[in-house]
């Protein structure tokens, strides 16, 4: 008959660890805590006092300061896992928790699980060649040393870092070891981990190795494990139910969630959350209660995944009042503006203003801080903004309560144009074609960082040709789209030219027209 003997690695809410040791304890399971060495003396003593009469539990023969994707994580670990290995002989498994963990299954469907199949149960996939890790380091957290730590030591982690980089100082994994990655919360035989604590009283250019990569809990186990084990002998899992956002945060679960946990095809899940009494309570009376009669339907990531998927089309249970519809209006009338000098632009709008009552806004798909108004958040930041595109069109012509409404855009922003362009809408496009001298791309070079004070006037004269190409290849690209009703106005053409483009462009007369393309400065640097 299986026993196991919890490993809890933990650091806050004394209560709660007391609690949580008292519940898997209580049908004769064990548990060896470390409590962070960075917490109060005082809370830690409070523990080990309050358990102090229960056999069933002991405490890692040494505390020591723990830190986010730090070797200290592993360590910690080890002491605990010794501790519970000497304690508790009759221990058959050894499962890794946190404070933030509470059983789903009784003790009862737990024992007769891991009963079922002679294997360990650790997440572990190969390092190099799966795809576990989604964004950030990979091949550098293993081939640089990491001395620091990163969310504390920002500066020094990365000056480590690039300093390493820049020197050539890589190393090389041990030989005969595959690094593998995976989720930290395992299920390992006994004899399993007494294997890897003699694995490394013989090897120890093992942890001399993972005491210096970055993020050690998530491969240093199920590296040795894969080292030790037969595949065999090893499911490539973890028996705790835990989900991630989009966003790589992990999802917290509350009272309204018993059911859902229930049906799920692990034994623990994470993370509870702190708030959630009545789930606590429930759940912490479930591993005692010898219940056998759980239907494991396993769609939680399913569910979660839809309702979320759903939420970010505008179909979570009714559209978000931005997402009723997906067109401006077959009646509306798209009026844009583009030009690469800002201010060129932003003197026309101003004067269009002033001589007509169509409501015009400038870049607002490229400064952040263009006025605007409240939107109800879509409104907040320019990536929203261009993610919502069509809807934030939609609400500033209900704003404005017209059906013309003029923008300004960037000559780069072609994506945009031709997504307005394929709208039902009438779409209209004004191009202001600039004169661009040596001195005003130079102070361009240097407003995007492509230049500075310090940078030489040979470096410039190499650098100046490229701008220039760049702003006509933009121009190039408008054309080559074809877009229809597309004007043009030139700084180097008169006014009589320009007039009959911003008359069409506006539907104005000639006379305003004039007005417009006689702007005081209006291709003024």
């Amino acid at each position: 008959m299986a026993k196991i003997a919890f490993i809890l690695l933990c650091h806050k809410d004394p209560d709660a660890i007391i609690l949580q040791a008292q519940q898997l304890t209580a049908v004769g399971d064990y548990i060896s805590i470390h409590y962070d060495a960075r917490a109060p003396k005082e809370t830690y003593d409070r523990i080990r006092s309050e358990l102090s009469g229960n056999p069933n539990v002991t405490f890692a023969r040494k505390r020591i300061k723990c830190g986010w994707g730090e070797w200290s994580l592993v360590q910690a670990t080890l002491h605990a896992v010794e501790a519970a290995v000497q304690a508790f002989p009759r221990a058959t498994h050894f499962y890794m928790v946190s404070g933030d963990c509470m059983a789903i299954k009784s003790a009862t469907f737990a024992h007769r699980f891991l009963d079922q199949e002679d294997v360990d149960y650790i997440e572990s996939v190969d390092f190099m060649e799966g795809d576990w890790i989604k964004t950030g380091f990979k091949e550098e957290r293993l081939i640089y040393r990491h001395f620091f730590n990163e969310r504390t030591q920002k500066r020094l982690f990365y000056w480590s870092f690039w300093t390493q980089r820049r020197l050539g100082l890589t190393r090389s994994v041990p030989d005969d070891l595959q690094v593998m990655i995976g989720s930290q919360w395992w299920c390992l035989r006994r004899r399993t981990i007494e294997d890897i604590l003699d694995l490394l009283k013989r090897r120890t250019d093992i942890p001399r190795f993972f005491r210096t990569t970055w993020i050690p809990d998530e491969t240093f186990f199920q590296t040795v494990v894969r080292h030790l084990v037969p595949d065999a002998e090893i499911r490539n899992r973890t028996l705790t139910f835990l989900m991630f956002t989009d966003y790589g945060m992990p999802v917290t679960f509350y009272n309204d969630h018993y059911d859902l946990l229930l049906g799920q095809d692990y034994l623990f899940a994470r993370k509870i959350s702190p708030e959630a009494l009545e789930l606590k309570k429930r759940l912490g009376r479930l591993y005692a209660s010898g219940r056998d009669d759980f239907k494991v339907s396993n769609e939680g990531r399913k569910l979660f995944g839809f309702l979320t998927g759903r939420g970010r089309i505008g179909r979570r249970f009714a559209p978000r009042f931005w997402e009723t519809e997906t067109s401006l209006g077959r009646e509306r009338e798209l009026l844009i503006i583009a030009c690469k000098k800002w201010h060129v632009a932003k003197r026309l709008v101003g004067s269009i203003k002033h001589t007509t009552n169509i409501p015009a806004i400038d870049y607002l798909f490229d400064e952040e801080t263009t006025e605007l108004p409240d939107l109800g958040g879509i409104q907040t930041t320019i990536s929203k903004r261009t993610r919502h595109r069509r809807a934030l069109m939609r609400m500033l012509f209900d704003y404005y309560e017209t059906d013309r409404l003029i923008i300004c855009l960037d000559t780069a922003s072609i994506d945009l144009m031709q997504d307005f362009f394929s709208d039902r809408s009438i779409t209209r496009l004004l191009e202001i074609e600039c004169d661009f001298t040596d001195e005003y791309l130079v102070g361009h070079a240097n407003r995007v960082g492509l230049a500075g004070p310090m940078t030489s006037r040979d470096t410039l004269d190499q650098l100046l040709p490229t701008i220039r190409y760049d702003v006509i290849y933009e121009s190039d690209k408008i054309r080559d789209s074809n877009f229809a009703n597309h004007y043009r106005i030139r700084q180097s053409a008169s006014v009589e030219d320009n007039i009959p483009s911003l008359e069409q462009f506006l539907a104005v007369g000639p006379e305003v027209a004039r007005q417009l393309a006689e702007t005081p400065y209006l291709f003024a640097d």
